[in-house]
């Protein structure tokens, strides 16, 4: 049974079809949501009113903040909820025999018609405990969503995360690629990354199939393997380039190549640092150029980077330069990437002063070999000329931090709060349906995320709110904003007659996520030792968690 694509809650098309990964179905999910889902059914309680909030309880990677992502593939899984026969059968086999033929019955009915999702929007910096999303319908229903809402969040928003990390410590004005899909955890974890990179502040990535789905820049040059293939440059056959106007033809643009060779092992350019250069590696270097004459990017450390591929790609920049051509620049895979690129970044200036080429000592370098964080935090701190990073294993498999941790918890049923406890308070959820609101100060950036129960009125501009810590009653602060911005909006309105909001494309989710970390005070966003970020509840409901909490807590007998 194949899946259809879907109308939106209220008839109107989506325009979107299922979750991106075929393999996300309401069988994704674990055993025990379908233990649940039976016992709720054999109860008779499966169709009470159920509100679950989805949120995390830490900021991952030792900093203060975190990117939401994941939104849009969680709102295409609910879109198109709906069991096969197929899936119906494996279910009924999972189950113990005893589960009664009434409940499989039912499973062929359910979809998430009746289900409301209210989220934060997808690219947005986000705190502990606030909900990233708020789910209401059916409790049975909703149950189910768990999972795949878990799996879907907590990935996307992690690497969405390490990402922008990797941009603040990059700095605003360097090329950031994404080429991490050999070293990702399989094929969805690599396409995942590749989305999910891009959103937090990266600029293009070397995954194809993510550049056809989403519509990421795509960046790429050759391998080691390009370079040790050739032998010499008479391997090349077709030695002919056009100018890049088309008026004109070099027939020889290999003897171009080996002319400007020499020129530059005679001038000044050189400073005595090589002979004679790898020729394999030039005729490699030449044949990619006479490929790709106006994206000519090399990889010069397969042999020697200072005393043979800078100055072979030199050769080859400048015979293209004769001919209108600019070459892109090169790559540098291994050894001391800040030496290597200041000394590369010499060669050019004196190549461009030595031969009058203008621009020729702008050429970029891009930087790749393992690199992380640290590895561009110490780069800044030692001086480099690198304008551009490819950044794969430690940015797509997360490295520093395996799990982000969030976690789904009811709040309330049957319009009656509830709350789960714990010794760890840090476990404690916050009970009631919410509403969570930004509160913004004279300078323009967040100073506290504020919740509220459904019906407390809103904090206004300009009034004086007191913002109370959710568990800590000496943690408390007046607040008079200058602006408040309600987080939860409606992404999936179920029956109810609320307005959806519509689902942006990636590039502008992308530039949502910038202009947010734009507003974070530099304290909160610092790598080191960071500022935490307030969140807070109202005095009212903090008030009705305590009172709640001792409620439900059992009281001890001493004997």
């Amino acid at each position: 049974m194949e899946r259809a694509t879907t109308n939106g809650p209220n008839g109107a098309h989506s325009g979107r079809v299922g979750p991106t990964n075929p393999m996300v179905t309401p069988l994704l999910t674990d055993q025990y949501q379908f233990t649940m889902f039976y016992a709720y059914w054999k109860a008779g309680k499966h169709n009470e009113r159920a509100v679950f909030d989805l949120y995390f309880r830490r900021n991952p990677f030792g900093g203060e903040y975190t990117i939401f992502a994941g939104l849009e593939e969680c709102i295409r899984f609910i879109s198109t909820f709906k069991f096969t026969e197929e899936e119906i059968a494996f279910v009924r086999e999972s189950l113990p025999p005893s589960c009664e033929d009434g409940f499989f019955d039912y499973l062929r009915e359910i979809d998430c018609s009746d289900v409301e999702v209210y989220a934060v929007s997808e690219g947005s910096v986000v705190f502990p405990k606030v909900p990233l999303l708020r789910v209401e319908g059916p409790v049975a229903v909703v149950q189910l969503l768990e999972t795949p809402f878990l799996n879907l969040i907590n990935y996307a928003s992690l690497v969405a995360t390490n990402a922008a990390r990797h941009r603040f410590v990059a700095g605003k004005s360097k090329i950031l690629l994404e080429f991490g899909l050999r070293r990702a955890q399989g094929p969805d974890g690599g396409i995942g990354a590749s989305k999910y990179c891009y959103l937090g502040g990266f600029d293009a990535t070397s995954n194809v199939a993510a550049g056809k789905l989403f519509g990421i820049p795509l960046r790429g040059t050759h391998s080691h393997a390009f370079v040790s293939s050739f032998m010499s440059p008479d391997e090349i056959i077709d030695k002919s380039l056009h100018s890049s106007d088309g008026s004109s033809i070099c027939e020889d643009f290999v003897s171009l190549v080996q002319k400007w060779l020499s020129k530059i092992q005679w001038s000044g350019s050189s400073h005595g640092a090589f002979g004679e250069t790898n020729q394999s590696e030039l005729a490699a270097f030449t044949s990619y150029a006479l490929a790709f004459p106006n994206n000519f990017l090399a990889l010069v450390d397969t042999y020697d980077v200072i005393r043979s591929g800078i100055p072979n790609f030199c050769a080859v920049a400048l015979a293209l330069s004769d001919l209108g051509y600019k070459a892109t620049g090169i790559r540098l895979d291994s050894g001391d990437l800040a030496y290597l690129s200041c000394e590369a970044r010499k060669f050019f200036v004196a190549i461009e002063n030595d031969f009058g080429v203008p621009g020729f000592g702008k050429t970029a370098i891009t930087a790749s070999n393992d690199l992380n964080e640290e590895t561009l935090d110490a780069l800044n701190k030692q001086g480099h000329e690198v304008d551009a990073f490819g950044i794969g294993t430690h940015l797509v498999t997360c490295f520093a931090q395996p799990a982000l941790g969030c976690v789904f918890k009811l709040v309330e049923i049957n319009d009656q709060p509830r709350i789960k406890l714990s010794e760890d308070v840090s476990k404690v959820s916050i009970p009631c349906k919410k509403r969570c609101f930004r509160l913004y100060g004279k300078e323009g950036y967040p100073l506290v995320d504020i919740m509220t129960g459904e019906n407390e009125p809103s904090p206004k501009v300009g009034e004086r709110i007191l913002c109370r810590h959710p568990f800590n009653e000496s943690k408390r602060a007046y607040v008079v904003p200058q602006r408040v911005e309600e987080l939860l909006k409606c992404y999936w309105p179920g029956t109810s007659d609320k307005a959806k909001e519509d689902l942006p494309p990636l590039k502008d989710i992308r530039k949502r996520c910038m202009e947010q970390l734009e507003q974070m005070r530099p304290d909160h966003m610092r790598r080191l030792n960071p500022t935490p970020y307030k969140v807070s509840v109202s005095a009212k409901l903090y008030d009705f968690i305590h009172f709640l909490w001792l409620n439900e807590a059992p009281v001890g007998e001493l004997q």
